[in-house]
């Protein structure tokens, strides 16, 4: 049964079918985000996380289905015009620009809109500080932690409305893992809708408030962050219970 958003949806995914050589990657997909939810998308690798995003932010190309955030129905429009749209991307693996400085990095945020870029700067350093003090430092000498707040804190600069997030966690030590979740949670208290894909099950489910199980390019379960870490397939198959 699917379970419907407290609030008017700002994301909404229905019959998203993604394929790739004739062959289906995500099927039948279905998903709803109020504004300013946190929800959490988990599943095992190749599942189809990475690439619902990817096609989210039109960088993968949906085969049937359609994708509407904020209004828009993002499978008709290209991705430099969803990026004006005030949805921003975490992609997995960082992809920071490492001979760049962290500045620069995040300039690169303000693409599609430079308008009180020096006033968003300041509130990106003030909400990471380990950032302020390594400003002109090269980004690619950061640790993975510094990297991770980088993405984040590029992301931020657009001043976007929405945030997907993929695999935050990935490559950290579990004290980084924890900061980086706290910094999620300051984000979407600040009012950002997130969409978090994460393979770290546990963290992810307790910080959202809601969440979809991905297996095989189909959501098999959905719900309450705390219906999903009470399910006996989610204890067992994701949380190690």
């Amino acid at each position: 049964m699917a379970v419907e958003t407290k609030t008017a949806p700002v994301l909404r995914c229905q019959h998203l079918g993604i394929q790739f050589g004739g062959l289906k990657a995500v099927d039948d997909f279905n998903l709803e985000i109020g504004e300013s939810e946190l929800v959490g998308l988990i599943g095992p690798n190749g599942a189809g996380k990475t690439t619902t995003l990817r096609t989210i932010t039109g960088l993968e190309k949906a085969a049937s289905g359609s994708i509407v955030f904020d209004g828009h129905d993002l499978t008709k429009i290209t991705p430099s015009k969803i990026i004006t749209l005030k949805l921003a991307y975490v992609p997995e693996g960082r992809h920071i620009f490492p001979q760049m400085t962290v500045a620069e990095n995040l300039e690169m945020g303000t693409y599609a809109d430079k308008a009180g870029m020096a006033g968003t700067m300041e509130d990106v350093y003030a909400r990471f500080p380990r950032l302020s003090e390594r400003r002109r430092q090269l980004a690619g000498t950061l640790s993975g932690g510094e990297q991770q707040m980088l993405a984040v804190g590029r992301a931020l600069m657009a001043k976007p409305k929405m945030i997907l997030m993929d695999e935050p966690s990935m490559g950290l030590s579990p004290l980084l893992v924890q900061e980086i979740f706290d910094i999620i949670q300051e984000v979407n208290r600040a009012g950002i809708t997130v969409l978090l894909v994460e393979q770290n099950a546990k963290m992810a489910l307790s910080i959202s408030n809601r969440a979809y199980v991905l297996e095989t390019g189909t959501i098999s379960i959905e719900g309450s962050a705390a219906e999903l870490m009470d399910d006996p397939r989610v204890k067992k198959a994701y949380l190690g219970q």
